[in-house]
């Protein structure tokens, strides 16, 4: 048995990897840490005496733990809606939190968050790092084509299901990439090219500043409404709502809003926001661009 220092310089040397699983099985930094900080309390008390992959093994632990969290929260019942947050503000999440849910995706989080407990694990652990189906089943405790019907469903929650056609759907992407784009950059005149001059907002009044209406019309209005509330777009990102491009925002990857988006000749003819747990529940959302 290795000694203590060398035990935890081997496992040091996996960490960020371990975070990485971790924090894509539960969507939260802090607890994906507790997971990973689990692992090495294991590791330094068993040691690695006959561990002949040590990553492997780490990777497996830290998984049956994130499992048991995520099935603790789904008996808690847990929503992934997140209609009682608070106000996004530029200090609402860390900023390594904040980075490290940029660099896995909002939309993906969103996803993943609607996932049960064993489609998540299996998804990622094979989907997102590559891990043989021969050990994610090792993982679950559950045979090798349960193992690969899990990660199989679970691809296809992700993928959701688009209701345009493959060229037609890449179009609305980039006129919902510019849109957002220039939301976040409060750049007026960009909002104003890319929206129709008859475009529509609807918005639940719930998530509008006391005296804006629910309703604007104009792409002059439409465009200063978004600028308005441009501080949300920091946990925004393109993802497919409802079969169609459209936009997710969500801090810690918890749904707060859905753009439903209508794109017409090249631009933004109206968008609906939806919030709200019931509202929110009629919503559809999938990962743009995942391969089948």
């Amino acid at each position: 048995m290795r000694g203590h220092d060398e035990l935890a310089e081997r496992f040091e040397e996996r960490r960020g990897r371990l975070r990485a699983v971790a924090y894509r099985m539960l969507g939260s930094l802090g607890e994906a840490d507790d997971a990973v900080q689990e692992a090495w309390l294991r590791l330094s008390r068993t040691g690695d005496d006959g561990v002949d992959n040590l990553t492997a093994w780490l990777t497996t632990v830290v998984s049956r733990v994130c499992l048991d969290m995520l099935r603790s929260r789904a008996s808690r019942r847990e929503d992934p809606y997140g209609d009682d947050l608070p106000e996004p503000s530029t200090d609402e999440l860390p900023e390594d939190e904040a980075v490290l849910a940029d660099s896995v995706g909002i939309a993906l989080l969103v996803v993943l968050d609607t996932l049960g407990p064993a489609e998540r694990v299996a998804f990622v652990l094979h989907d997102l790092f590559a891990v043989p189906f021969d050990r994610v089943a090792a993982v679950l405790d559950r045979s090798l084509p349960a193992a690969k019907k899990l990660a199989s469903r679970a691809r296809h929650k992700v993928r959701g299901t688009p209701v345009v056609p493959g060229a037609a759907l890449g179009r609305h992407r980039e006129v919902v990439e510019a849109f957002l784009s220039a939301a976040r950059g409060g750049d007026l005149g960009a909002l104003l090219d890319v929206l129709a001059p008859d475009v529509v907002r609807r918005a639940d009044p719930a998530v509008l500043p006391p005296g804006v209406p629910a309703e604007l019309r104009g792409a002059r209005a439409v465009a200063e409404g978004t600028v308005l509330l441009r501080h949300r777009t920091r946990y925004a990102s393109v993802a497919l709502v409802d079969g169609d491009a459209g936009i997710v925002v969500a801090p810690g990857g918890r749904l707060l809003l859905a753009l439903r988006v209508r794109i017409e000749g090249g631009r933004v003819a109206g968008y609906e926001v939806v919030a709200g747990r019931e509202g929110l529940r009629g919503v559809e959302v999938g990962v743009l661009g995942v391969a089948g």
